[in-house]
């Protein structure tokens, strides 16, 4: 079966953003509003510290919303699984990890969101739309008084 001719673009995607830097979001299954608490995000923060060793992906900044995450990620070459091996994993490993903290009904929302970050601009805007949400969201006066972002490993554009 031939490929199909709109998605032959992808592997000249890729070729340029070699690896390529995703901007992920995932949301709560119902918009619970469970994440941004030091308990939870304790549990997202280790997840993304382990996926280095454990799925070959270094994670960099990342915040956390009462019912969303958004963080960048890039693979670490041959030794990183599939994204989607990578992004499943993480959020079984982490529903079972917020369940077991008292969460019994806690689930993710089955899709994901993911884009390809193209250039430092588009990573620049991107940091800066993420990291005033909760100041959209009316939880604080100013970005840098969230207390659920950071960075996990620098990520070189």
């Amino acid at each position: 079966m031939p490929s199909r001719k709109h998605l032959r673009r992808l592997d000249t995607l890729f070729d340029r953003y070699d690896p390529p830097l995703y901007f992920l979001t995932f949301c709560v299954k119902g918009r619970a509003t469970v994440l941004a608490n030091d308990q939870v995000g304790s549990v997202l923060v280790t997840a993304w510290q382990d996926a280095r060793e454990v799925h070959g992906w270094l994670v960099g900044q990342y915040v956390v919303m009462p019912d969303h995450v958004h963080f960048f990620a890039t693979p670490l070459g041959d030794i990183a699984k599939e994204m989607s091996q990578f992004m499943g994993s993480w959020k079984r490993w982490t529903c079972k990890a917020i369940r077991d903290l008292g969460y019994k009904e806690f689930n993710w929302q089955a899709e994901f969101f993911d884009h390809v970050v193209r250039n430092t601009e588009s990573y620049g805007a991107k940091w800066e739309y993420v990291r005033a949400n909760p100041v959209r969201a009316g939880l604080v006066a100013r970005a840098e008084e969230w207390p659920f972002q950071g960075q996990i490993y620098p990520l070189k554009w």
